[in-house]
């Protein structure tokens, strides 16, 4: 009988994890009670749609073409301080997109690692932007850069990862490194990850329960940011500029808890495994590390960077995780990756 009244229990507690983990449904932008299309988008050869926006100068003269992909939380629409002056005194076009499910950008199911550098290849297509462009991936929006690296090197005219999303269970570090790293993020940011990780499927329910934090960033916390990164939300010129509520009015599960499941989820390849795309210096690859930087452990990046020695590795003593929204350093990360 105890047996039996057990097993009713657990079963009751997971069949109501299962009512409240499951995929909520997404409001599709154009769909019927969806929001409305207002931006530009591309049609994918699975169906889907990208919505983008292109600054700069135009693509047909430019001498630089540059795809920024945006991190988490954030969309097309992110603002980098990028002079005009600069813009053209490089000719740079330059092209932002909402990734699947963010913005205007069609929810994809299947989102994966790899489908996000296809994702990238068919919008440079599709706009004709030419064979090779350059990629610049910020925060979680490095994840994305490896998947390049990794799948279409090819079109790779060089490739900056900017504050880059660390997976803490890639196989190439050493477990005390990734241990150390993760104990240094807030306790509630800890699990959430491990959630994430190791039950992807309990994930919109972790993130949705009221008996515990959940991830802090979601919440407005800004006990994540560093002195650095406060100085630079207080300048209101350089503080990002994004509409929340249409970064995430497709659903917060198609876009913020999916862009987390995937990047931590388990992938193909490891970092380490990448060959240099550039064997012959024809192009460049760059990680720019902040050592304020409260979000992402800089311990990791900087291992990374010594098993690649042929990635260019800037470590910036005082910034934090906002750095690429601080002028001088916005230009210089420009600057290391289209000239030298």
């Amino acid at each position: 009988m105890f047996v039996k009244l057990a097993v009713a229990v657990v079963g009751g507690l997971l069949g109501c994890i299962y009512v409240v983990s499951k995929r909520p449904p997404s409001k599709v932008c154009g769909s019927p009670g969806g929001p409305p299309i207002t931006s530009p988008r591309v049609r994918l050869a699975d169906g889907r749609h990208l919505a983008y926006k292109e600054v700069g100068v135009p693509k047909e003269t430019a001498k630089f073409k540059v795809i920024i992909i945006h991190g988490f939380a954030s969309s097309k629409d992110i603002h980098l301080p990028i002079s005009q002056e600069l813009i053209e005194e490089l000719q740079i076009y330059i092209l932002s997109f909402d990734r699947a499910g963010y913005g205007e950008s069609d929810p994809y199911p299947k989102r994966s690692v790899k489908s996000e550098a296809y994702d990238i290849q068919q919008l440079a297509d599709n706009l004709q932007i030419g064979p090779k462009f350059y990629v610049i991936g910020i925060s979680m929006g490095a994840y994305p850069v490896w998947s390049c690296l990794k799948y279409i090197p090819h079109r790779l005219s060089g490739a900056s990862l900017v504050v880059p999303f660390v997976h803490y269970w890639w196989p190439c570090f050493p477990a005390s490194l990734s241990k150390e790293a993760l104990s240094l993020l807030l306790v509630q940011d800890q699990w959430a990850f491990r959630v994430a990780h190791y039950a992807p499927w309990l994930f919109n329910w972790w993130m949705t329960q009221k008996w515990f934090p959940s991830l802090s960033i979601n919440e407005g916390n800004m006990a994540i940011f560093s002195e650095p990164d406060l100085e630079i939300l207080k300048n209101a010129p350089e503080t990002p500029s994004t509409d929340q509520e249409k970064i995430v009015q497709q659903g917060e599960y198609e876009s913020l808890y999916r862009d987390v499941m995937v990047g931590y989820a388990n992938w193909e390849f490891d970092p380490t495994d990448l060959q240099n795309p550039f064997p012959n210096n024809e192009g460049s690859v760059h990680i720019w590390q902040g050592l304020e930087d409260k979000i992402i452990p800089y311990s990791l990046n900087r291992y990374l960077s010594q098993k690649l020695p042929w990635i260019r590795y800037h470590e910036v003593p005082d910034a934090g995780h906002l750095l690429a929204f601080k002028r001088n350093f916005c230009e210089a990360i420009i600057r290391d990756l289209l000239l030298n």
